[in-house]
């Protein structure tokens, strides 16, 4: 693996062998062992969307690695003002060992890919939101144990979440079931890799796709960016919520996971939230140790 830049990318094994990494590197930090298998190494983080958990997980991450990280604004870059990605990625391969960018463009992320010499890591894309999604597979297999004969079930937005969720929990050997509104669904080029697979459906019905589920998940129904949208998308999305009716056709032991920020009473209720909180804020813990582990595969000598 040279770069983590989507799902699509990432093998089965390549999957695994990162998660168990992130369970090592979990435990350690846990007893206090250190692990400062990045020192000296630094990560240059540009940011085109505002985040708290990226930014957070990472900075820390690469701190507890021996490494340094730099926080580059887009509004600090030249990138900023015009210069091509392609010349940004060739400068900061002369001055860093990786990247990790969260932006809009899939091909932003692409071509740094192509134009750099350094590891690039996806912090999250429209596209595709890979760091986000190990951390949830990462979560369901410390509550789970294994991924064996599951059944995870996303509501809501055919998204950057969605559409990495489908790509993960297949790639895992997980059944996955979606539900999204007609004119929602997830990206043509997720839905044709995930409907070869007999594990994948998608319907409009919400509890349809929540029947016998091990694993619920949503996310919020405006992403960052679809701000002029938010009153067209809670008609569209009525009805696609995580609450009592949906967790009553789940198997009785279904966790529920949320990327966060959560937005209470629209697509996931106040109640649900705060009965699996233990859930989400684990998951949300697991963004820093499965992307330590990323950067430890993508960057360690």
């Amino acid at each position: 693996m040279k770069h983590l830049l989507k799902m699509l990318d990432m093998s089965q094994e390549e999957i695994i062998d990162i998660l168990n990494l992130a369970d090592q590197l979990k435990y350690e930090l846990k007893h206090g062992i250190p692990h400062p298998m990045l020192k000296g190494k630094s990560l240059g983080m540009i940011f085109q969307k505002a985040s708290t958990r990226t930014r957070v997980s990472f900075e820390t991450g690469m701190y507890q690695l021996g490494g340094h990280a730099l926080f580059l604004s887009a509004d600090d870059l030249q990138i900023g003002r015009g210069e091509p990605v392609e010349d940004t990625a060739r400068v900061l391969s002369r001055y860093i060992d990786g990247i990790m960018i969260r932006t809009f463009a899939q091909k932003e992320v692409e071509d740094l890919a192509e134009y750099g010499s350094i590891p690039i890591i996806n912090g999250l894309t429209d596209l595709s939101h890979p760091c986000q999604v190990l951390a949830d597979l990462m979560t369901i297999r410390e509550f789970k144990g294994s991924f064996d004969g599951l059944k995870m079930c996303y509501i809501g937005d055919g998204n950057n979440m969605a559409n990495s969720l489908i790509v993960g929990g297949l790639k895992v050997g997980m059944q996955v079931s979606v539900a999204c509104p007609e004119g929602y669904r997830p990206d043509p080029m997720v839905m044709d890799f995930a409907q070869k697979d007999p594990g994948f459906s998608i319907t409009n019905v919400p509890l349809e796709a929540a029947k016998d589920a091990d694993i619920l998940l949503t996310d919020v129904w405006a992403s960052m960016g679809q701000e002029g949208e938010i009153a067209k998308r809670r008609i569209a999305f009525a009805g696609y919520q995580i609450n009592d009716e949906i967790m009553a056709a789940a198997k009785p032991d279904a966790m529920v996971m949320h990327c966060l920020p959560a937005h209470r009473e629209e697509e996931i209720t106040a109640k649900v939230f705060e009965e699996h909180a233990k859930e989400i804020f684990e998951e949300a813990e697991n963004r820093l140790h499965a992307q330590k582990a990323v950067m430890v595969r993508l960057m360690a000598d």
